[in-house]
């Protein structure tokens, strides 16, 4: 009877092979790394408005005067530039090592 592992070292020793209901567990204070090198902390994502931009204008209901909607369609576009920066460093970080194909 033979055995083979789920995760196992391919012949030559160039490839590690995760099959079928075999897993990675990387522990507490372990790590993946690409060249030796862990990615940076990326900040968290979630923008409010009111508080990130200190939007004053906004009530608590979220109603603005008609007169102040350009200010907040401009907080909103740094709002959405803020999140599409830090989704493109998480996209940069999970291809930096290997997770993902870069382009």
């Amino acid at each position: 009877m033979s055995y083979e592992p789920k995760v196992y070292r391919e012949q030559g020793g160039d490839k590690i092979v995760v099959a079928s209901g075999g897993e990675i567990n990387i522990e507490s204070g372990g790590t993946v790394t690409a060249d030796g090198t862990q990615a940076s902390t990326i900040a968290d994502a979630a923008v409010n408005l009111k508080t990130d931009y200190a939007v004053d204008d906004i009530d608590d209901a979220g109603t603005i005067d008609g007169t102040e909607i350009a200010v907040v369609l401009n907080l909103i576009t740094a709002a959405y530039n803020d999140l599409a920066t830090k989704h493109n460093t998480l996209l940069a970080a999970i291809e930096g090592v290997g997770i993902l194909a870069t382009e």
